[in-house]
């Protein structure tokens, strides 16, 4: 079989974590330590919180501190899509924030080109090409959602452009694609470890103290500040800003909020130049099919194809654990999935194969708020689409800490909170049948049953 031969070599692990050049870990927290700001994370949201906070003030005395090794969990193993939208995409925007959208658009851009210069400023190598994304039609209802949906971002101003079957397959060619809808410049490909490891060695050049191997354990009011306990010593901080994510929360409010998923993808070994003038794909776009278990697939610096998605695995009790970082049976329907889209490229093998938790909230897209009398921010809930909106959230975490109106601040998205899912076994049964609904009506010409009617009415659901 097929999918089961270009598995037989596989390695477990996240292609981008594996790179050469991952650098040693730093040491750990001993004893006790005092700050203007800690940053517990040393994924994406806290290692931009880090990096902003000391180009605001360069004198500000920044601590972070992480439970294992900066950029080991999602920031280091998600499939390399830098997006300017902050809403989990322009649609889940418009239908959540109409009336600040283009705002929304507006700073989206803006971060998404901060991060750009960042990445030059500070001379990190981390494959970064702002190719845009291409979303695909794989079935025939989805084909005029394209085209309608085109018309709508450019009404919003935005660089989008449809393209018909024999256009968008003049791009990358699947047999399977059926439209496609290009939006430009709204989104960067980048190697995601790279970016981490990057942003470390730039936050160190500035002056943070970044302990590794350090898990903060314990959140609690000290005098004027805060102190947090790890393992071997404790930080006194003024402020603490929180970029955990999906693991739990020092805020324990915040934690019903929030459901872990497991994502999962393969990477294939390099391709040759005769595969790879098989499919085009010489604009080396991102793509992403309009299923709602959709599969996203890039293509990395040295022509491999990263191909993830489809399923999105909820634990009951919403447990994170190494253990549900591979899926076997996931992988063999992603390799199937994959030889389905590309015929052409039969006989590929894949050399990695990796997966691993996101956090998901009910809107899809981040959240915030603060903790103990504004001493503490945090910024969660990205539901996989982070890589650039955790610049945001570290922006709008340093605004509340300064207790500062600004443009971020003010902004409903900011302002408002998702609906916490419910308790168990209530959540883990609504995720189920959301997620069985959602794979009906991908193979129902996408009509939604009431189960998801109501979930939508609710401003409730599940996307992959």
């Amino acid at each position: 079989m097929e999918s089961a031969h270009s598995l037989a070599d596989v390695q477990y692990t996240s292609f981008w974590l594996a790179d050469p050049g991952r650098p040693e870990a730093l040491p750990a927290l001993t004893g006790d330590t005092s700050c203007d700001l800690l940053v517990v994370g040393g994924g994406y949201t806290g290692l931009w919180t880090a990096l902003v906070a000391k180009e605001r003030d360069p004198a500000r005395d920044v601590v972070l501190v992480e439970g294992q090794e900066v950029g080991w969990a999602a920031s280091g193993r998600n499939g390399g899509f830098c997006a300017a939208s902050l809403t989990h995409g322009f649609f889940n925007g418009l239908e959540r924030w109409p009336e600040e959208l283009r705002t929304l658009e507006r700073l989206g851009h803006e971060n998404l080109q901060a991060i750009e210069d960042a990445v030059k400023r500070y001379g990190i190598d981390c494959d970064w090409e702002r190719t845009g994304e291409l979303d695909v039609a794989t079935e025939p209802h989805q084909v005029e959602e394209l085209r309608e949906g085109a018309a709508q971002m450019v009404e919003y101003g935005l660089n989008a452009e449809f393209l018909d079957a024999e256009a968008v397959r003049a791009e990358v060619d699947s047999p399977t694609f059926l439209a496609g809808l290009w939006d430009k410049d709204g989104v960067a490909m980048v190697h995601p470890a790279k970016l981490a490891w990057g942003l470390k060695r730039a936050c160190t050049e500035l002056g943070v103290r970044i302990y590794e191997h350090t898990p903060a354990t314990d959140l609690a009011e000290s005098g004027a500040g805060m102190a947090v306990r790890t393992p071997y010593g404790r930080v006194f901080a003024r402020h603490v800003a929180l970029g955990t994510n999906i693991f739990p929360n020092l805020v324990k409010r915040v934690r019903p909020f929030l459901a872990p998923v497991y994502d999962f993808a393969l990477m294939t070994e390099p391709l040759t130049d005769e595969q790879l003038a098989s499919i085009g794909w010489k604009n080396r776009q991102g793509l992403g099919d309009c299923n709602n278990q959709f599969h996203y697939f890039r293509i990395s610096a040295d022509n491999r194809i990263l191909w993830g998605g489809y399923d999105a695995i909820y634990h009951y009790g919403g447990k994170v654990r190494a253990e549900y970082d591979h899926r076997p049976e996931t992988y063999e329907k992603l390799a199937g999935h994959f030889f389905t889209a590309f015929p052409q490229l039969a006989g590929v093998k894949f050399s990695h194969a990796w997966g691993g938790a996101i956090d998901t909230c009910s809107r899809f897209s981040a959240f915030f708020g603060t903790a103990h009398k504004g001493r503490v921010s945090y910024a969660v809930g990205y539901t996989g689409l982070g890589v650039g909106a955790t610049r945001f959230g570290a922006e709008v975490m340093l605004d509340l800490l300064a207790g500062e109106r600004t443009e971020r601040t003010e902004l409903e998205m900011v302002k408002s909170k998702p609906l916490p899912f419910p308790p168990e076994p209530v959540k883990w049964a609504g995720i189920s049948i959301t997620k069985w609904s959602l794979d009906r009506a991908d193979h129902n010409a996408g009509k939604r049953n009431l189960w998801l009617k109501a979930m939508d009415a609710l401003g409730l659901g599940f996307d992959s």
